[in-house]
């Protein structure tokens, strides 16, 4: 897939899905080498400056950033989920990994915050909390084009030498919380995989397994939580019904409804509306069956609501 093209298309995709999207990173802000702030990305070390942090590179694709974990077992990156403990939740991105190399990522649990640097640290004194097992690409080398999750002993395929997406779906709403991972939107997990640990999202861990670590990662996408304004979503003011739903989407609501986005769980706008009046219906009978996150803006207002079809 051309990596333009796919930096145009998310992009897009964060506009459209501005009312829910927690970040965006397309590494094209910073200088280069070891980023230096902690706002997203931080270390196992909770001190990305001391090298074990994320490097930022343009060898992949030229007048392009990207973030880089190399082959030097030392690099042990967090990236920050801000510790969510309720809603759904969708991180989607784009990986490069070289053609015979390795590559691997975990979920991890409650994290803290360093002392001394202010930036993101594992949890439980520094030893983390485990949320999944090991997810690799290609474990030890012996398995090109594999992607294997440890956790369930499930496997997916992914192509080597080009740019590629993954993505995980967050239900923070069940107990336990489950996450489900798709490559190149081939959903991996056949069923929701139960949080390990804790009940909390903290973080992604990129770590370099082994010698021949060599991955590249780019325009990650985060979205999802609850940002809506309780007294226009109040059971009193607004419900969504049937849910299941089979045909249509009944929207009762006391205030003008602006916007309407669906998203199926791999993050993907599948219907817009901009009904623009008080209690819309929304014909779905054309989308598959599944769970889908349904944005509803009133005025600056908006919330995310699961739905199943």
């Amino acid at each position: 897939m051309n990596k333009l093209f796919v930096t145009l298309l998310i992009v897009s995709f964060q506009l459209a899905a501005s009312a829910q999207t927690i970040f965006f990173e397309d590494f094209e802000s910073y200088a280069g080498g070891v980023i230096p702030t902690c706002d997203i990305w931080s270390s196992w070390s909770g001190d990305p400056g001391s090298g074990d942090g994320i490097i930022v590179t343009d060898g992949i694709v030229i007048d392009n950033q990207s973030g880089y974990i190399g082959p030097d077992s030392f690099q042990d990156v967090l990236m920050n989920l801000q510790n969510q403990q309720t809603g759904d939740y969708t991180l989607r991105w784009e990986m490069y990994i070289s053609a015979g190399s390795t590559g691997y990522f975990n979920i991890q649990g409650m994290t803290g915050t360093d002392p001394i640097t202010g930036c993101l640290e594992p949890g439980n004194g520094g030893s983390g909390i485990f949320n999944s097992s090991n997810l690799y690409f290609n474990n030890s080398g012996g398995s090109p084009g594999v992607f294997e999750d440890q956790t369930t002993g499930e496997t997916g395929s992914y192509p080597e030498d080009v740019w590629f997406t993954v993505s995980i779906y967050f239900d923070m709403i069940s107990s336990p919380p489950t996450y489900e991972i798709s490559i190149e939107d081939v959903p991996v997990n056949l069923n929701p995989v139960p949080f390990q640990t804790d009940e909390v999202l903290g973080a992604i861990n990129f770590y370099s397994i082994d010698s021949q670590n060599n991955y590249w990662l780019d325009n990650i996408i985060y979205i999802g939580g609850d940002l809506g304004t309780e007294d226009i979503f109040s059971p009193d003011n607004f419900s969504i019904s049937p849910n299941p739903v089979v045909d249509v989407l009944q929207i009762q609501s006391m205030d003008q409804v602006d916007r309407i986005l669906i998203y199926d769980i791999k993050g993907s706008l599948v219907a817009s509306e901009t009904p623009k009046r008080m209690s819309p219906n929304i014909d779905l009978s054309n989308l598959d069956s599944g769970v889908y996150l349904v944005t509803v803006t009133v005025g600056d207002a908006s919330k995310t609501f699961k739905i199943v079809k």
